[in-house]
């Protein structure tokens, strides 16, 4: 439950660790989002295809209808219409940058890293965890998180969107939870081909997220606001292409998955202090919770992977 919010919001330096009890606030929304997803693919027979596109459509409600920084162009008392000015398409009613951003934040980190790695500590990671009461709590747990959340969103900056805001972003969300049941019934067949190694599976997911958040750092000063957009089409198509084809050869298995996942929280671990800094937060602040947080993260991975050498199950695909 406190996983989600942690790394989707405190590893990456978005809050404080001072604010580290707003993590029982932001628990319901986010921890039981993606318990829900995890839930609703597991008992749908789906598998990772199934939860990205479903932790894609609650990126998009988090960040639409619940506190709506897709539109709010002073969202959190930042100008965010100037940041995003430059990829802003009006027929939207947002910016191509922000939804990219928004779809990897909480498509990968805040939902489906803390999914793999709860799963890992799991004897059967195809097995639902919840029966129909706990579901049925987990899912009021969350409409109850989320209206909390919306309501405070509100309150503090008195902004709402437009009716053609809510209906796109709408249809968006439908559209991506149809595809997610969609792919259960359309399962890619297994490829014989040779299986990297696990580190060169965990480097690629690094260096795939790294190359994306860093790019202020090789892009030139001059260079078009839509590169970084260009850009992120190439790395989430290169590193959707490679895990497809990789996950489908028979060596796949755990060590490859723990290894796929790492490389998103590594990624935090070296952004959270330059983005907690760009967020205003003390220097002092922002290093206690890098190292934290950032150490905490390392601890996690480290006993996830011992965990999997005890277990040593054989290699599968999937």
């Amino acid at each position: 439950m406190v996983l989600a919010p942690l790394v989707g919001e405190f590893l990456l330096g978005n809050q404080p660790v001072t604010a580290l009890p707003a993590v029982l606030m932001l628990a319901p929304m986010y921890g039981c989002g993606a318990l829900l997803i995890r839930e609703a693919a597991r008992r749908a027979g789906g598998g990772w295809p199934t939860m990205l596109l479903l932790a894609a459509a609650y990126a998009l409600l988090e960040e639409g209808p619940i506190d709506q920084m897709l539109w709010n162009p002073h969202y959190g008392g930042v100008d965010m219409g100037l940041a995003y000015a430059g990829t802003q398409v009006p027929w939207l009613g947002t910016s191509a940058a922000m939804v990219q951003d928004v779809l990897s934040m909480h498509t990968v980190w805040s939902i489906c890293v803390p999914i793999a790695l709860i799963e890992t500590f799991s004897a059967d990671r195809t097995r639902p965890w919840l029966g129909g009461p706990g579901l049925a709590v987990t899912g009021v747990v969350f409409v109850a998180g989320s209206v909390f959340l919306a309501q405070a969103q509100y309150q503090s900056g008195r902004f709402m969107g437009s009716t053609a805001q809510f209906a796109g972003v709408s249809a968006a969300i439908v559209a991506l939870l149809a595809g997610a049941f969609a792919v259960v019934r359309r399962p890619l067949p297994p490829r014989d081909a040779a299986t990297p190694a696990p580190w060169i599976v965990g480097t690629a997911a690094f260096a795939a997220g790294s190359l994306y958040w860093a790019h202020d750092t090789f892009l030139p000063d001059n260079a078009s606001p839509w590169a970084p957009v260009a850009l992120w089409f190439v790395l989430a198509g290169g590193i959707a292409w490679l895990c497809a084809r990789w996950s489908r050869t028979h060596g796949w298995g755990p060590d490859h998955r723990l290894a796929l996942t790492a490389g998103a929280p590594l990624t935090y671990v070296w952004l959270g202090f330059t983005h907690a800094r760009e967020m205003d937060v003390p220097y002092g602040t922002a290093l206690l919770g890098n190292v934290l947080f950032g150490a905490a993260a390392l601890v996690l991975l480290g006993v996830a992977a011992m965990r999997l050498r005890r277990r040593v199950p054989p290699a599968e695909g999937g």
